[in-house]
């Protein structure tokens, strides 16, 4: 193979590599990443998260209306951002929890004295 064969064979692979889709979504995905609103949601979530979670924790159960929205709505797009470690943690511990129907969970005006 002669040098010029070299050559045009390596700005063919070059041409493509830097013309294909792939390459461009993952340039965008890792500045999209760092970019300071994805921190902020990340941020948000992280904090809904763990409010929500120890609230569950707390009270002992959780509905499976409320289960379902915490995973489906926060959690999963949160870990699909790249959250950390943390609300896995606090998601394993809910997971644990025993699950009511929501028409089994006391109503506010079941609490009042009113």
């Amino acid at each position: 193979m002669t040098w010029q064969h070299t050559i045009e064979l390596l700005v063919t692979v070059l041409c493509a590599v830097f013309g294909s889709n792939g390459l461009w979504t993952l340039i965008q995905h890792r500045r999209e990443k760092k970019d300071a609103k994805t921190q902020m949601i990340l941020g948000l979530g992280h904090d809904r998260i763990v409010h929500l979670c120890k609230g569950f924790l707390e009270q002992g159960y959780i509905s499976t209306d409320d289960f379902e929205n915490l995973y489906e709505y926060l959690y999963l797009p949160y870990k699909a951002m790249g959250g950390n470690g943390t609300c896995t943690k606090l998601m394993e511990r809910v997971e644990k929890l025993p699950t009511k129907p929501v028409n089994s969970v006391p109503r506010k005006e079941e609490f009042t004295n009113e």
